[in-house]
């Protein structure tokens, strides 16, 4: 495999809610499927999670219309719950996400390498709508 300088990007949002619910919602496998698409288009109808360093996961992201699906997935090297996620995607890129209470609201920070394919700013505005679509989520249930 060659090495290649992958861009590290980071996206935020606050959510309207304590950091044990925010954590829950990220983690458990029933609310994963309710928020883990880009766009009411795609769906995630499947996901798997064991959240401890070492542990793997991956969740099933497709298109409603089923022309398109992919797993995203990889293992957990990082787990301090209600603080850190730190995992690695299956291409070896890293991941980092950053749990913390800001009063009645958590603040979610994630930072991702960037693959090849796709330009640094397509994959930024991707992440971030996934991450909206998560604080959406949270904010509602």
């Amino acid at each position: 495999m060659t090495t290649t300088n992958r861009t590290a990007v980071t996206i935020e949002t606050t959510i309207q809610a304590p950091v044990s619910k925010v954590w829950e919602y990220w983690n458990k496998p029933e609310h994963i499927t309710q928020w883990a698409f880009a766009s009411e288009d795609w769906h995630a109808p499947k996901a798997e999670n064991d959240l401890r360093t070492g542990g793997k996961f991956s969740t099933t992201m497709a298109a409603k219309d089923g022309s398109f699906s992919f797993d995203f997935g990889g293992e957990y090297t990082d787990v301090k719950e209600n603080k850190l996620i730190e995992y690695t995607l299956g291409d070896g890129r890293k991941v980092s996400v950053l749990f913390s209470t800001m009063g009645d609201s958590t603040k979610v920070v994630q930072t991702f390498e960037t693959e090849e394919e796709n330009p640094v700013e397509m994959q930024r505005d991707g992440w971030q709508a996934i991450l909206d679509n998560f604080n959406r989520y949270t904010e509602s249930h």
